[in-house]
């Protein structure tokens, strides 16, 4: 890397998202799998993470993923530029053989600038979403402030800044016309209720836990993404489910900020544990 391209990305790195930070809070976690649904609605990343054989893959080893995945919204939301630096790299790592085959049906790679945008988009919605369950709209300077910032999500992988679209407004129009080529065939969805039954833990779990969860994740997705994944939905388990984030927004208005960010603070100790010791990230 050049000197010019490494004080660029030092300076991505070190991106103020002392506005962003407002939305870590339980949410994240919570709506965490409606966030991977939405991301996998885009088929090349769905085949990327279907197809993935390596020791980061869900059903190889769902601890390490689920530490890694949960510790990137974590770097990206309450991450020091240094934190970010040592993230990145270990992702590209990470993500660096996984490609589809010569010929496939469904080609990608995860260094698509196209795919980590689509990503990284998911993941601000999640939290702008987190943001607004527990302190309401966002306006204003505050709303531009915000989304500004959660470009961080894009460029603590490889994605550019001029990729992220310039304003809010730009935004939903892009997320708009990008929903229009989301889709989902037999073997997605199959394998995401998998993830929603939590097969990859291989062993039995509550039945009514398994059916909190569903209809849990179901409403996080919204309409666009229930109807991706054939779950049903009426007014009833919309008031159910509003009244139980009320509940947990009300909670979370309540505690102090170290509760709020508790689900994406101890990845972050972790993190920083591993780098003082020397251990993979990874």
């Amino acid at each position: 890397m050049t000197a010019l391209k490494a004080e660029r990305r030092h300076e991505l790195d070190a991106l103020d998202t002392g506005a962003l930070r407002e939305g870590a809070n339980w949410f994240i976690t919570l709506a965490g799998t409606a966030n991977v649904i939405w991301q996998l609605s885009l088929p090349p990343v769905a085949y990327g993470v279907m197809e993935s054989t390596g020791p980061g893959a869900l059903f190889h080893d769902p601890k390490r993923r689920m530490r890694t995945t949960i510790g990137y919204i974590a770097v990206t939301m309450l991450g020091s530029a240094e934190d970010r630096a040592a993230y990145r790299a270990a992702t590209n790592r990470s993500h660096a053989p996984v490609r589809s085959e010569p010929g496939a049906r469904v080609p990608y790679r995860a260094f698509d600038p196209e795919l980590q945008i689509w990503v990284a988009a998911c993941l601000y919605r999640g939290a702008e979403h987190a943001y607004e369950r527990v302190r309401g709209p966002l306006t204003g300077d505050l709303r531009e402030t915000f989304y500004r910032q959660g470009m961080v999500f894009g460029t603590t992988l490889q994605m550019p800044p001029e990729a992220w679209p310039a304003t809010r407004d730009d935004f939903e129009t892009w997320w708009n016309a990008m929903s229009e080529r989301l889709a989902m065939d037999d073997a997605a969805r199959a394998y995401l209720w998998r993830v929603l039954r939590l097969e990859y833990l291989g062993r039995e779990v509550p039945a009514p836990l398994i059916r909190w969860r569903v209809r849990m994740t179901a409403g996080y997705l919204g309409p666009r993404f229930r109807e991706l994944m054939e779950l049903p939905w009426d007014d009833d388990e919309q008031r159910r489910f509003d009244r139980f984030n009320r509940r947990m927004a009300a909670f979370q208005r309540a505690v102090p900020r170290a509760m709020r960010e508790a689900p994406l603070r101890r990845p972050l100790r972790d993190l920083r544990t591993r780098l003082a010791a020397g251990r993979p990230l990874f």
